[in-house]
């Protein structure tokens, strides 16, 4: 077991080089990263395409990257907001990494781009380590999912700077516990902001963009007291996350 935690801590070394690099390069042409993580059927990409649209209405230069195992419908969709859209599939790897994105920016990220959305592997384990490069984190999850998300991955959402609800239309016929499930970000992420949006409903829009410029023009993100920790062996997930995940 130890060898394979030590492969993976280098993995995860080598990935945060490649991110701080990124980081540096993005910044010095005035791009911030927003990283997007949830489950499959989040409802992320919904929303996104929202906040795309909204950023192009107010001529906010953005652009978006979005990963998939497969199928290029996400892309498609977000195509719809009329700003810049790449997909990456990732050939069956369950999470972006630093390099990879680097690779796909490379040539294609248009000038200026004041914000790139890069929505993540429908997935909260693995992409939940590894650092994009980016200044603001999310993590969302739907009404649909169970207040016991955060509990059942802590390394996601104690990692997460903004924490967003999607579908809160439905929120009453799923019977969604908001108070339990504040209660439980609280517990592995303390003070992080959790915003409630729904598409359909209109609630919450554009507070996404909003916290994005904002990180953009400087703004200090939340501070995870997960991320404070030396090394927070951000592998720990896998041993208690359900297989099915």
């Amino acid at each position: 077991m130890c060898r394979v935690l030590d492969l993976q801590q280098a993995v995860l070394a080598h990935n945060d080089e490649a991110a701080h690099a990124l980081r540096a390069e993005l910044t010095a042409r005035g791009t911030t990263v927003v990283n997007l993580l949830s489950s499959p059927g989040s409802g992320k990409t919904a929303l996104l395409e929202h906040e795309l649209t909204l950023a192009r209405e107010r001529s906010v230069p953005v652009a978006a990257l979005t990963a998939d195992l497969a199928t290029e419908n996400d892309a498609a969709r977000l195509a719809r907001s009329g700003v810049p859209v790449k997909q990456v599939l990732t050939d069956g790897l369950c999470h972006l990494e630093a390099q990879m994105l680097a690779r796909h920016l490379d040539g294609w990220l248009p000038e200026p781009t004041r914000l790139l959305f890069v929505e993540n592997v429908g997935n909260l384990v693995c992409p939940a380590s590894y650092d994009l490069g980016e200044a603001l984190r999310v993590v969302l999850a739907s009404v649909t999912e169970g207040e016991d998300k955060p509990l059942k991955y802590p390394t996601a959402f104690g990692l997460a700077h903004l924490v967003v609800v999607t579908k809160t239309d439905i929120a009453e016929a799923v019977g969604f516990d908001e108070a339990a499930f504040r209660a439980n970000v609280e517990r592995v992420n303390p003070g992080v902001e959790v915003l409630l949006t729904s598409v359909r409903g209109n609630q919450g829009l554009g507070a996404l963009l909003d916290r994005a410029l904002a990180a953009a023009e400087g703004a200090p993100p939340h501070s995870p007291v997960m991320a404070r920790q030396p090394h927070h062996h951000h592998h720990h997930d896998h041993a208690t996350a359900p297989s099915r995940s």
